[in-house]
């Protein structure tokens, strides 16, 4: 064998469930919130300092960030679950081709897309939805983040990397590092006044930029002194089929990320065309919405942060055919998640005005105020039942049942929330047509959670099935 096998017992089959929960989900919710915190530091900054227009301008960039988190945990998650699934069945030699791919494919893939975004740096922003007005800003900013792409797909994807070797602790260090970061120089770039340069939008996405290339730093030299097993050179080859079987666990976080770029890029569009068509303009929606869904994101970097906790403890615990910890860590996982977004919901509804004071420069007219409040406390009514759709869907993965995870990963974006924001306003007069985009919100929420709820319910009896069938066959063999 080229690779080290473990001379004790992984941890991942014998610690009590909730002392590994908290040991893998607290690093990875870090690691989500840092995440977030890259894009809500420069709102915060942006709007304090350049304005509505600034806000927009980064609301229209977004679809680009779900691109780069798209391929991050497509690769970081699926060798994830790759790895610990190989380590439960005890295939040793097979485990560091999963690792080793992943970090080469993370890094040709950020570039793959920053090069794309520069070279149809226009037509592409226009596509997802700038107006004339944003889109010097969105110009300004995009033309700078994309030079960072490959190293936000490599700090973001590597974390997971990281976390599948039981080094939490250290994958939240990486992150923190870029996110520290990226707000000082933030704080310095983009402020008026005293210290600050006043660079504006250049300012934060240069201090973007720094911030990543630090946390992949980091990220890329832990990788090559990899823990678990030895990574040799040929790890790092790319193979296809260790590439598809990455690709294939990781496909239902990557279809989630792309669906969300793609309802991000109709939104927009939506919410500007029937935004003129209403009181609040052709701007000011975009704005508003890039606020509320970028505030939302930090409730689901905590979901889904708990989720990719659960994913590592459940692969080696399903591979390992320990199917009672399998089913404890998804109901303390849920549990945990429940009591987040009821927090969360309370948030939304009842201090949405002073979460958008937070991205303002204070001149704002009231339609502004007004548009926002009504878009937060509407567009995420449901927000204590949305963490059940991506913890399933991070279940079903988990397993290696990558069908059913990419399925329900697809069932909020795409089948539901796309075509309702489609729909909806053809059913409204030309001046009320934006409130059938928010209302497409909660309505998709309600949808996922019965589609979820019905394909975990079985699959909780299915499991059950299996381990009444090995427990009979332990029973028998003792005999």
């Amino acid at each position: 064998m080229d690779s080290a096998i473990p001379h004790h017992e992984n941890p991942l089959g014998s610690q009590p469930v909730p002392q590994l929960l908290r040991q893998f989900a607290v690093p990875s919710i870090v690691a989500m919130l840092v995440s977030a915190i890259y894009n809500i530091v420069d709102q915060f900054f942006i709007g304090q300092n350049v304005g509505e227009l600034g806000n927009a301008a980064t609301n229209i960039a977004f679809p680009l960030a779900n691109a780069c988190t798209a391929i991050a945990l497509l690769l970081g998650i699926g060798a994830s679950a790759a790895f610990n699934l190989a380590m439960g069945r005890k295939e040793y030699d097979k485990a560091p081709y999963f690792v080793g791919n992943a970090a080469t494919m993370l890094f040709l893939g950020g570039l793959l897309i920053g090069s794309v975004a520069l070279l149809a740096l226009e037509p592409m922003l226009r596509l997802f939805g700038a107006s004339e007005a944003v889109l010097p800003y969105a110009k300004e900013y995009v033309g700078i983040t994309a030079i960072g792409f490959p190293f936000l797909v490599l700090s973001v994807g590597g974390a997971h990397l990281i976390r599948a070797d039981g080094r939490p602790q250290m994958s939240m260090i990486c992150n923190i590092v870029g996110a520290v970061t990226n707000t000082v120089l933030d704080a310095w770039f983009v402020s008026k006044g005293g210290f600050g340069l006043d660079l504006g939008m250049a300012g934060a996405a240069w201090a973007t930029v720094i911030g990543q290339i630090l946390s992949a730093v980091l990220v890329a030299v832990y990788i090559i002194r990899y823990k678990t097993v030895k990574l040799k050179f040929k790890h790092f080859l790319p193979r296809l089929r260790a590439v598809g079987t990455v690709s294939s666990l990781g496909m239902s976080s990557f279809f989630n990320q792309l669906a969300m770029m793609v309802v991000q890029i109709v939104l927009n569009n939506s919410l500007g065309t029937y935004g003129a068509m209403s009181i609040y303009g052709e701007d000011t929606p975009v704005a508003c919405a890039g606020i509320v869904i970028k505030v939302a994101q930090l409730f689901f970097a905590i979901c889904i942060g708990l989720a990719q906790g659960m994913q590592p403890i459940v692969s080696f615990n399903y591979g390992a055919k320990q199917y009672a910890r399998v089913r404890q860590v998804f109901r303390l996982t849920c549990l945990c998640a429940l009591i987040i977004s009821i927090i969360a919901e309370l948030c939304f509804l009842l201090a949405p005005e002073a979460i958008i004071s937070l991205f303002s420069k204070g001149d704002e007219g009231e339609g502004y105020i007004r548009f926002a409040v009504m878009y937060f406390r509407v567009y995420l009514m449901f927000t204590f039942i949305n963490f059940i759709q991506p913890m399933t869907s991070t279940f079903f993965t988990a397993i290696g049942k990558a069908i059913k995870g990419t399925f329900l990963s697809l069932t909020r974006q795409i089948l539901f929330l796309l075509p309702l924001i489609v729909l909806l306003p053809m059913l409204l007069a030309p001046e009320n047509k934006i409130y059938g985009v928010v209302a497409a919100g909660p309505i998709a929420d309600f949808a996922a959670l019965c589609c979820a709820s019905v394909l975990m319910l079985r699959e909780w009896k299915t499991i059950k099935k299996q381990e009444a069938a090995l427990n009979a066959d332990r029973k028998e063999f003792s005999r």
